[in-house]
């Protein structure tokens, strides 16, 4: 048996780095990864850069006016080439990365607990266990199988994952499930010609979001031609002639309806990934949505064993996993002072056309607490350099607390806001009031200059 100062079991964002920090402090590192499709970790393979990789390439084909259907299916295969390569080069510079240090061992097999201190690796020549003091668990979440008659092995039946392998662009595509992943792919491929069809079980989208902002946002999309359909519970799908052959029922009113379409995306949540860690041989816990239950440093119900990123449950999103990687670094070389209880407020980005970013709390959630707000918004087609670029779709709101003059919350969709919302976190985060950006001398014209208006 091989012994490591540390194992790692996943190829993620947070896990790779921790990896190098441990390494460049002469620890001796064991990393695992299942899949050599996977170096990197989710992001950089089946996540964020392929899907911005294609939103990208999507909204350079929308520009184009007047293509054949056919001519759009070889833009679309294109964009697909182009996403390969990418992630290609990505997937090796990280594996290089780390099997090129002295100190790192990179292991392409399964890892599972035989013990909290022993890890059995199964690759697919042979068997063998590792051993370490402190493991880390970085081993992401995976898509949500929801139990519809005839998905089994249906080949018109595609996850997040799945889709962006195939080559050829659908004609009709219907995405089961309305949340942010499904808006985004529903964005995507009716940018590349797709018809579009959203299928959502209840009886509104986006429901962390207020009303107004998810009108909107379902009104900009619709303008792109996709359509949605709500309440809207699928029964089955069965690939019948060529074409997939969905059954849904309408929930209020009890009424069966089928719909066909070249292709299905299932975007129906994702989940923690232990199924297969045999997490009770090392004492460790997970909650009832199989996330791995971690205090503010990340220790699991066994203290040497630690989980990074999505496999905890929480906010899904790489910028996350990296900070559990500082979290992390802190406890273990630094001063401690770094926990998981003081991140808040973070934002997030849904990379729709135009994308929609937000931080804080929402108007509802601030009056459901009774606090004495000041709501301030406005529509896109005010600012300036909308119209210099042709996209002139959306709204900005901002909450702000009277008494404070604190920006409790801004939701932004518009061009560039998954850059700019970092302005208002970065305002939050030092605790500025209001004001700072309200007389906050920005360049022109830009979108952050907006925040001169959404803050007056």
């Amino acid at each position: 048996m091989k012994q490591f100062d540390a194992i790692i079991i996943g190829f993620g964002k947070g896990g790779k780095t921790l990896a190098t920090e441990l390494a460049q402090h002469d620890w001796t590192v064991a990393m695992i990864e299942r899949s050599e499709k996977m170096y990197g970790g989710t992001c950089i393979n089946i996540g964020c850069i392929p899907t911005k990789a294609l939103i990208h390439q999507a909204e350079l084909a929308a520009q184009k006016q007047g293509l054949s259907f056919e001519e759009k299916k070889a833009d679309y295969r294109k964009a697909i080439e182009f996403k390969n390569n990418v992630t290609t080069k990505l997937r090796q510079k990280n594996y290089d990365n780390l099997a090129d240090n002295k100190n790192i061992t990179v292991y392409t097999g399964e890892g599972q607990f035989v013990s909290p201190e022993i890890v059995r690796v199964t690759t697919k020549k042979e068997m063998f266990d590792l051993t370490a003091k402190h493991i880390f668990i970085n081993t992401g979440a995976e898509t949500v199988i929801p139990p519809i008659e005839g998905i089994q092995d249906n080949p018109r039946v595609y996850t997040s994952t799945t889709i962006m392998e195939l080559e050829e662009l659908p004609r009709h595509l219907v995405i089961v499930g309305g949340g942010y992943i499904g808006l985004e792919f529903a964005s995507m491929y009716a940018s590349f010609g797709s018809e579009v069809t959203v299928l959502e079980g209840f009886s509104e989208l986006i429901p962390r979001e207020d009303r107004d902002i998810a009108a909107n946002v379902k009104e900009v999309l619709e303008k792109k031609g996709i359509r949605f359909i709500l309440n809207a519970n699928v029964q089955s799908i069965h690939d019948k002639e060529g074409l997939a052959s969905l059954t849904y029922k309408d929930s209020k009113s009890g009424r069966s309806n089928t719909i066909e379409a070249d292709a299905v995306l299932l975007a129906t949540g994702r989940k923690p990934n232990t199924e297969h860690l045999n997490l009770q041989a090392a004492g460790v816990q997970v909650n009832d949505r199989g996330a791995i239950i971690v205090d503010e440093y990340l220790r699991t119900t066994f203290p040497n064993i630690r989980a990074i990123g999505d496999v905890k449950g929480g906010l899904q999103f790489t910028y996350i996993s990296l900070d559990d990687y500082r979290v992390i670094r802190e406890d273990l070389f630094g001063d401690k002072s770094r926990g998981t209880t003081d991140r808040d407020p973070v934002s997030y980005s849904v990379f729709i056309a135009p994308p929609l970013s937000r931080i804080g709390m929402s108007e509802e959630e601030a009056r459901k607490k009774n606090l004495e707000i000041k709501v301030n918004k406005f529509t896109v087609g005010s600012i300036p350099r909308v119209h210099t670029i042709g996209k002139t779709e959306g709204m900005l709101k901002a909450i702000i607390d009277v008494k404070t003059k604190k920006i409790l919350g801004c939701t932004l969709f518009c061009p560039e806001s998954s850059e700019i919302i970092n302005i208002i976190a970065i305002a939050m985060k030092t605790g500025q009031d209001y004001t700072f950006l309200r007389d906050f001398i920005f360049t022109h014209p830009t979108m952050s200059e907006s925040f001169n208006d959404l803050f007056k």
